[in-house]
């Protein structure tokens, strides 16, 4: 008979959002389950949002975490697609109904009954924790293969960042070479947005309204071009050229001057979500036949895809790499947006099990 894990983890004791070592137990692995030493796991701006309780909705003693990475110590005796040493990722979920449409359609992350990474409750009645800790005990159908070649610390935020843009290029047709792709805004989300459209073989805009993202866009990045929204010369030169735009913002701001870049057919989708409604005319919608759409991660089968093209195009996040215990401060420096552009802690050398 498995017993529950001894874990350590660092965990906000309530909506202060201070995190701090604290000791736990994980669910006795069962017989599907894949248990594994966490090495790096990235810090998402929905760990924030979570650990503040800024959705309402915050369970306490809360161990965020959902773009977590480590290799596999203990494997059930039902596991068929791991053994001990391989390296696995888990993203923003771990359990489903695995009985409704969206499950048999491989679409999880739209399950009514998806069970997230932490916060949620697990079958079992437990509440789930994220990756902000030593060990992990995941079902087998949602631990993620990590390719060899391709670094753990840098591939971590891909189960996040990685899926929420991939899907929607692959789902709504512009991962075709040649089309126009637009990218909104340049931070976790649209970094990653650009190098997959770039991957697909797009040509890729990134629009901010930060003219000084420029050099860092085109030369770092690889984008074909720059657009800085709040310039009504360079927004007007653009009308009408967009086959595509991937909008990754989480503020409110203006989308009918976005809609305005779309050709004839053009689609615009959200990936952000921003906490105010936004402003939106249909006018501009029925003048070219526009979609406006959104997207939400992706289901397991394609987060695998999405790793396994990641691995095979060099795609990575661009990332920070820090110890746990600068963590808070990283949380601090992340809602000034200063990173780029993505934290990644490095749990196996600095998370000790005597914190």
């Amino acid at each position: 008979m498995a017993t529950e894990k001894k874990a350590i983890g660092w965990a906000a004791q309530d909506k202060s959002g201070v995190l701090a070592p604290f000791k736990f137990t994980r669910r006795a692995p069962g017989e599907q389950d894949v248990t594994f030493k966490v090495l790096y796991c990235g810090i998402c701006h929905s760990d924030l949002h979570y650990i503040k309780n800024e959705w309402g909705h915050s369970v306490y003693p809360a161990i965020p975490g959902h773009e977590v990475a480590g290799i596999v110590t203990e494997v059930g005796s039902k596991v068929k697609n791991f053994k001990v040493g391989d390296k696995v990722g888990v993203g923003c979920m771990v359990g489903s109904c695995h009985s409704c449409d969206n499950c048999a359609d491989n679409l999880e992350n739209y399950c009514p009954k998806s069970i997230l990474t932490y916060g949620s409750t697990y079958h079992d009645g437990t509440v789930t924790y994220g990756g902000y800790s030593d060990i992990f005990v995941v079902d087998e159908h949602f631990a993620i293969k990590m390719p060899d070649n391709i670094p753990l610390d840098a591939a971590a935020p891909l189960l996040c960042a990685g899926i929420t843009v991939y899907s929607p290029l692959k789902f709504y047709g512009l991962d075709k070479p040649g089309l126009h792709v637009g990218v909104v805004g340049l931070g976790g989300l649209g970094h990653v947005a650009v190098k997959f459209a770039k991957a697909f073989g797009a040509k890729v805009t990134v629009i901010s309204t930060t003219p000084s993202k420029k050099e860092e866009a085109v030369k770092n990045l690889g984008a074909d071009s720059f657009l800085v929204s709040r310039d009504p010369e360079q927004m007007q030169a653009a009308i009408g050229t967009f086959d595509g735009i991937i909008d990754t913002v989480s503020a409110f701001h203006p989308i009918v001057p976005i809609i305005a870049l779309l050709k004839t057919n053009g689609k615009l989708v959200m990936v952000g979500a921003p906490d105010k409604p936004l402003e939106l005319l249909t006018f501009p919608l029925l003048m070219g036949r526009k979609l406006i759409g959104g997207s939400m991660i992706g289901g397991i089968k394609e987060t695998q895809d999405m790793i396994d093209f990641a691995a095979k195009h060099g795609v990575t996040a661009d990332i920070e790499v820090i110890p746990i215990d600068y963590v808070n401060t990283a949380m601090e420096r992340m809602l000034k947006s200063d990173v780029r552009y993505r934290f990644v802690i490095d749990i196996g050398n600095t998370l000790k099990a005597d914190a």
